[in-house]
């Protein structure tokens, strides 16, 4: 139905599974090292004291860039629904397979920050009794042995995932159209790193918790992505290794 719908595209590369998977495991990495950094909350006490924190509840932080943030990216959210039919002007090289592709992935993301978040025991920065809070210690969100004596669900960011819920965008672009894919990439990256210094801000995450949102959001559509060729790829290992043994 949808190859006699939309004309077949041109044969394009493979899209690169090493190269994802290596960008994966790397910054996964790299944010392993902030986390057992201890930097988080050397960076949260910039912005917090006994009394709270000064920009919890302002205009800019709390309104503009908090609550209304939302509408625009379900706005935006609408359009690519809309956009499985009737494309962007950008995305037109896109099979319709494809476009519903990139809706899917990006509300699996919007599904998923929000699903772990409920089931964390880790409390927020406000929280804590050195910030005017309830909670007495600090416990870093990878103790997940220990708990912080609060009422958790605060890991990861689901303010972040505003944003970085949109990524999918430059994996299904990045070899119709790069230069819009890279756009879309640079916009997404900005708009995920002012909402995650908000929260900073505000005291309603550490950095870690939005950097997990965005490595989040990454490993989900690299893993749709290449979901077919890795479960090609699985029994194939599994059978070298057998005849080796």
């Amino acid at each position: 139905m949808v190859a006699h719908a939309f004309p077949a595209t041109p044969a394009r590369p493979p899209t690169p599974l090493r190269t994802d998977l290596m960008v994966v495991l790397l910054s996964l990495a790299v944010l392993l090292a902030w986390d057992l950094s201890g930097l988080d909350l050397a960076l949260t006490s910039w912005f917090g004291n006994a009394h709270g924190f000064a920009w919890r509840d302002r205009w800019l932080t709390g309104t503009l860039l908090h609550d209304a943030a939302r509408w625009p990216a379900w706005l935006l959210f609408g359009v690519l629904l809309v956009g499985i039919w009737r494309p962007l002007p950008f995305a037109r090289g896109l099979a319709k397979r494809e476009r519903v592709w990139w809706v899917t992935t990006t509300l699996a993301c919007v599904i998923l920050v929000p699903l772990l978040k409920r089931h964390s025991a880790t409390s927020c920065p406000w929280d804590l009794a050195r910030f005017g809070g309830d909670v007495l210690d600090y416990v870093p969100h990878w103790q997940f042995w220990k708990r912080d004596g609060g009422s958790g669900q605060c890991f990861p960011s689901g303010h972040a995932s505003t944003a970085f819920s949109f990524l999918a965008g430059w994996f299904a672009l990045r070899r119709v159209a790069p230069v819009a894919a890279r756009r879309w990439l640079a916009i997404t990256l900005a708009c995920g790193s002012v909402f995650a210094w908000v929260q900073v801000m505000r005291g309603a995450h550490y950095l870690s918790h939005s950097l997990w949102t965005a490595w989040v959001c990454w490993a989900v559509c690299v893993l749709s992505l290449h979901a077919p060729r890795l479960r090609r790829i699985a029994p194939a290992a599994g059978e070298l290794g057998a005849a080796k043994g």
